[in-house]
């Protein structure tokens, strides 16, 4: 029975360990299932998570690309107005060109019209020499006469006599046609001179405005001068430091103004005040990077104006540091005219002289438009302007031609060539003509007194007139104490001393006039 209940024991345990294996197997089973949906659960969450940060990077990123498209869109339209700017404006000179010839047709038909009554006066003249051949002819026979009433003389003493005759009649005949061939050469070369300038005058005429040295920029409230200041002045000593340019806060309402020598910093300067106004934020670092953008932008708008100018005068072989030098003159002024526009001036001016006088009229452009090109560099370089800028042309490769007539342009050197006194004559025209260049009424009279009292100190001066606005000096002399040499004289030291001591725009003509008069009275 022992055996038999062991067995039992044996059996019953056997089975009752099953069951607890298989409930343990099951427990551990549903352990693992709540394990594995959890898990799942979790996997999804993550995945919507996943699926959230995605979509809002997207959007992040399509946001972006937005904003580029807007700008690249922006970008685009304001090169398109530019571009629309340039070519209304280049139509307007092609407007302008068209009207010029226009203009010169007329001026031909006008010419041609000269050239036939010249054709009439030589067939005047053809008559008139042809009745002088018969004068001649009947002298001759009265000769011949005379010869026959003296055929007593030996052939020797008549030809003698005849050969006197003829020598003093041919004498007085050739001064008389000399004097009237002189003065009239004199008077058609002074006719076609002011011809030639008042066409060339006509065909370059422009407006002209006149131009300061500073720069005013206009602030929206006097509140912001403080904020330019900075704190303990912080913010206008970066300014100064960075643009090279003073800077000018006092009591004017609303505006500030910048000062430098260097037309080209002070532009800078405008720029990058105009910016920081416009953006609001004035602190060094933002001055920096206002300074970076605006020395760039007027980089570039240096380099244009240099481009156009040499587009507009048809010179296409400049070299590049030379078209960016003039480019420079866009900024500089000199008695108030624009020095880039008086030098495309003198280059159209120069160009249509040349071209009336039967010369090239390209060098003739090349050198008017560089002549003035030293005054870009001047206030870096010591040194007249015009050796300057013919050192310049030369460094560059410029003709020798070129070079000798920007430095012979204020008689630095001496003019030896039709080209240089083309080139004066135009660089006079453009500075003097009426409205090119300003001046304030005090300076024009001081000037003027300047130029009567320098004539009045000289021995002999009896009257001394300033007229045409300062260009000429009339001087009336004593006849008893200045003879006929010593007008010569005294007309050059007075020129040479009106160089010597004053500043002026142009030329000044000196002409000294002597006169005797003797009065009788019949009673």
């Amino acid at each position: 029975m022992t055996i038999v209940y062991a067995f039992i024991g044996i059996i019953v345990g056997a089975v009752l360990g099953v069951l607890i294996t298989r409930l343990l197997a099951r427990s551990s089973q549903q352990q693992k299932d709540l394990e594995a949906k959890q898990l799942i659960e979790t996997a999804k969450m993550q995945a919507e998570a996943i699926k959230d940060k995605a979509s809002v990077d997207a959007e992040k990123e399509a946001m972006k690309l937005r904003q580029a498209i807007e700008e690249e869109k922006k970008s685009r339209m304001k090169e398109v107005h530019a571009t629309e700017n340039r070519l209304e404006e280049r139509e307007k000179k092609l407007d302008h060109r068209s009207d010029m010839l226009d203009n010169r047709e007329h001026q031909l038909s006008s010419m041609q019209g000269q050239v036939d009554k010249r054709n009439r006066d030589l067939q005047e003249n053809e008559k008139k020499l042809r009745k002088s051949q018969e004068a001649v002819e009947a002298r001759n026979e009265e000769i011949n006469q005379r010869l026959e009433e003296i055929a007593g003389l030996s052939s020797e003493e008549a030809k003698e006599e005849l050969l006197d005759s003829l020598r003093d009649q041919v004498a007085h005949e050739s001064a008389a046609i000399i004097r009237e061939a002189d003065q009239r050469t004199k008077a058609e070369a002074d006719k076609n001179a002011r011809e030639i300038l008042s066409l060339a005058i006509q065909r370059v005429a422009a407006d002209h405005t006149a131009e300061v040295t500073v720069s005013t920029i206009h602030i929206p409230s006097d509140d912001l001068k403080g904020r330019i200041i900075g704190r303990e002045g912080r913010n206008i000593r970066s300014f100064e430091q960075m643009t090279g340019t003073n800077l000018i806060i006092d009591d004017t309402p609303e505006c500030v103004t910048i000062s430098c020598f260097d037309p080209v910093r002070r532009e800078i300067g405008r720029v990058t005040m105009e910016n920081l106004i416009s953006d609001g934020r004035i602190h060094p670092a933002r001055i920096e990077e206002m300074f970076k953008k605006a020395e760039q932008y007027v980089t570039q708008k240096v380099r244009e104006a240099g481009e156009q100018a040499t587009f507009d005068t048809g010179i296409h072989d400049l070299h590049p540091e030379l078209v960016y030098t003039l480019g420079r003159l866009l900024y500089r002024t000199s008695y108030g005219q624009n020095v880039l526009n008086h030098s495309l001036e003198v280059a159209y001016v120069a160009g249509v002289m040349a071209a009336e006088l039967g010369l090239d009229p390209v060098p003739a452009k090349r050198a008017g438009l560089l002549h003035d090109i030293g005054k870009a560099v001047d206030h870096e370089v010591d040194g007249s302007h015009a050796v300057i800028g013919a050192d310049l042309c030369r460094r560059f490769g410029e003709r020798p031609e070129i070079i000798h007539a920007v430095e012979a342009h204020h008689n630095d050197v001496e003019p030896n060539s039709v080209l240089d006194v083309l080139i004066q004559a135009a660089d006079a025209v453009s500075a003097a003509r009426p409205g090119a260049r300003k001046e304030t009424l005090d300076a024009y009279i001081k000037r003027l007194e300047k130029l009567e009292e320098i004539a009045n100190s000289h021995k002999g001066v009896e009257r001394t007139y300033a007229i045409q606005a300062g260009r000429e000096v009339r001087v009336m002399v004593q006849p008893d104490i200045v003879d006929e040499a010593t007008t010569t004289v005294l007309a050059h030291d007075i020129a040479s001393q009106i160089e010597n001591e004053m500043q002026y725009p142009g030329q000044v003509k000196v002409v000294v006039i002597r006169e005797s008069r003797a009065v009788g009275i019949a009673k």
